[in-house]
């Protein structure tokens, strides 16, 4: 891993365990420790009351336990301090009189904090007050701990000089309260939070806390790591299952029950902080807190290879939740027009159909909307416009889908306009050149509009989110209608809604030409075909990858990640698909191509938003039409050096 992406390897433990027998669970949290260390992890957590077990019950009142947990931690600072590490453990802490449920943080050999439990549960199977006080009871501020004077603190945050990361504690039931101490301590500056817990199991628990851990880490936007006590635990009562999570930012990067063991990942740092400089609602009201501070040196990973997963299509929902995700899609695209034909009271939808994927999801998002409407589907206008480009394949497709779908079906040819044209402006006809291609593109258009202004219909715009990230339409052609349902949809996302749809909505003849349309080649077909009849323009010939370029605009716009950081994980995602080279060339393209159309995305139609990412002006992007763009690609010559 490269230091500079600043990404931290963390790890949740739950070691193999005695109830109330420290000094056999101190040699194997350090067993552990050292596992985590072969890992590269530079933090670690392990369950609450580690070093006692959670289940002692009233031998948490024998002293002998408690000085025998002091003892075990010396012995855990002097076996840990040449470990590059900062380690979290949970053990019963005396202070004030009372006795305190902790989790002690070390490195180096030193006690960095210790941070006492604030929510102290006593219902139920739990009886926790019975032995421990909450940090509310807290009257010092230090206490002495294997012979150092230690901040005593449950508003306690510890800082790395050599990196970014910034850790605040939980201890278990405080994830569970409505306002977790974790909401503060993020808000304060932490961008890491450690659970140590102790969650028994019952039927159902564990999606429940599961869905705790996420949504904190999604609430907080940080990286939550959290371990919670294992099955060696005390089975008088209750079993506990050893549930270990890391998350960040509402997502599982990694999870196992387990004892005897450790899950690890590395969590994005610079993902976390850019997402919180871009949410300005995030620091909204805030409530003042006395926090105190602990620098330590860490650092980043550096010799590692990437624990994480790099998605090479990150706009296209995961497979377990793909199908809902997908139909979600298009009930929002249909939902958008819908509204929008009803509220300019429009009862008429006028389409181009091209027999490509763009056109394809357009006009099934546009049947939609029309039983939405509760209109007839012949109230929908779909037009062929057959050009210099257009191939046998592609006019096939777009014919059996217009008939199948039952809308009203017209054919208008363009090519003599487009001569007439070409002759009125002196346009050679065997030069294919940008005017060549653009005067088509244009009297489409010009074409819809009319016939949306004779039917008193709505043009419905077929443009997709990757071709304005990249300019890739003609302005005042292609890129203009009345409302663009594919405006928030990447091209990569485009083909596996129509894929999805050709799977389980459509059948017979509709299925067949779907899936012949997912299988054909990307082309505006604006140039004519080869000498057999096929499709001679290939779109990503000119633009590169749509899947890489896709990557790219994720990266950049949800992440906020600059080119170095793009092109490591675009290399890492592409490895058996891209070569290296190919990567950095497509890259260089993509920010230029970027920052030059913006011209182009700075007056396009209205269109709906379905995920993270949108370019619409009135909304998520706005950005200077003459930006330039000389630093991006200073920092992509950067790479190379």
């Amino acid at each position: 891993m490269d230091k500079r992406f600043e990404y931290m390897r963390v790890a949740a433990a739950v070691p193999s365990l005695k109830v109330a027998d420290p000094n056999y669970n101190k040699k194997e949290i350090a067993a552990v420790a050292l596992r985590a260390a072969e890992e590269d992890a530079r933090v670690l957590v392990f369950p609450e009351l580690s070093m006692t077990g959670y289940t002692c019950q009233d031998l948490f009142c024998q002293i002998t336990l408690i000085d025998e947990c002091e003892e075990a931690l010396s012995f855990l600072l002097e076996e840990t301090k040449y470990l590059n590490m900062l380690i979290a453990v949970g053990m019963p802490v005396k202070a004030d009189n009372q006795l305190f449920n902790c989790a002690v943080v070390f490195k180096d050999g030193k006690i960095l904090g210790v941070i006492p439990k604030t929510y102290v549960p006593n219902y139920k199977e739990f009886y926790e007050q019975r032995w421990f006080a909450s940090s509310a009871n807290r009257i010092s501020d230090t206490i002495y701990l294997c012979e150092q004077e230690v901040i005593f603190n449950e508003n306690l945050l510890f800082k790395d000089n050599l990196s970014s990361l910034c850790i605040g504690i939980d201890v278990c039931e405080d994830l569970w309260v409505s306002i977790p101490p974790s909401s503060y301590h993020t808000i304060y500056g932490a961008n890491l939070i450690l659970n140590l817990s102790a969650s028994n199991e019952i039927v159902g628990k564990a999606d429940y806390r599961r869905d705790l851990v996420k949504m904190q880490s999604s609430k907080c936007i940080t990286s939550y790591v959290y371990s919670s006590s294992g099955e060696e635990e005390s089975t008088t009562d209750l079993v506990y299952s050893g549930h270990c999570m890391i998350a960040e930012n509402g997502k599982i990067l990694e999870e196992d029950n387990l004892s005897d063991g450790f899950i690890y990942s590395d969590i994005d740092l610079e993902k976390i902080n850019s997402e919180r400089y871009n949410r300005n609602s995030y620091m909204g009201n805030i409530e003042k807190r006395n926090y105190k501070y602990v620098n330590f040196n860490l650092g980043c990973n550096e010799k590692a290879e990437l624990e994480r997963f790099v998605d090479p299509r990150p706009f296209v929902p995961p497979i377990e939740d793909r199908d809902r995700r997908l139909s979600d899609i298009l009930n929002i695209q249909a939902t958008g027009l819908c509204q929008r034909m009803k509220k300019i009271n429009a009862k008429k939808a006028i389409i181009g159909i091209s027999g490509g994927l763009d056109s394809t999801l357009a006009l099934i998002a546009t049947v939609e909307a029309m039983i939405k409407l509760k209109e007839p589907l012949k109230n929908i206008i779909a037009v062929t416009m057959p050009g210099f480009g257009t191939t046998d394949r592609t006019y096939k497709n777009a014919q059996i889908l217009m008939e199948e779908l039952s809308v009203t079906v017209r054919e208008i040819p363009i090519r003599e306009a487009c001569l007439q044209h070409f002759k009125d402006i002196g346009q050679a006809i065997d030069n294919h050149d940008v005017t060549y291609e653009n005067a088509q593109a244009r009297e489409r258009t010009q074409i819809l509009m009319d016939i949306a202004n004779q039917e008193g219909g709505i043009v419905v715009g077929t443009g997709d989110l990757s071709e304005l990230a990249l300019g890739w339409c003609t302005y005042n052609g292609d890129h203009m209608s009345m409302y663009g349902v594919n405006s928030g949809i990447p091209k990569t996302l485009v083909k596996y809604i129509v894929k999805w749809y050709a799977d389980y909505k459509a059948t017979g003849e509709i299925k067949k030409a779907l899936i012949d349309v997912f299988n054909t080649p990307v082309s505006p077909e604006l140039l004519p075909p080869d000498k057999e009849g096929n499709i001679r323009q290939l779109t990503e010939n000119s633009v590169g990858s749509y899947e890489l370029n896709d990557f790219f605009l994720y990266n950049m716009l949800h992440n906020g990640y600059g080119p170095e950081k793009i092109y490591y994980l675009a290399k890492i995602a592409f490895e058996e698909e891209y070569s290296d080279d190919v990567i950095f060339e497509t890259l260089k393209k993509f920010y230029k191509r970027f920052f030059t159309q913006q011209f182009k995305r700075s007056c396009m139609p209205d269109g709906v938003k379905v995920g993270s990412v949108s370019l619409s002006p009135r909304g998520d992007w706005k950005m200077p039409s003459d930006a330039s763009y000389e630093l991006w690609i200073k920092k992509c010559e950067n790479i190379k050096k």
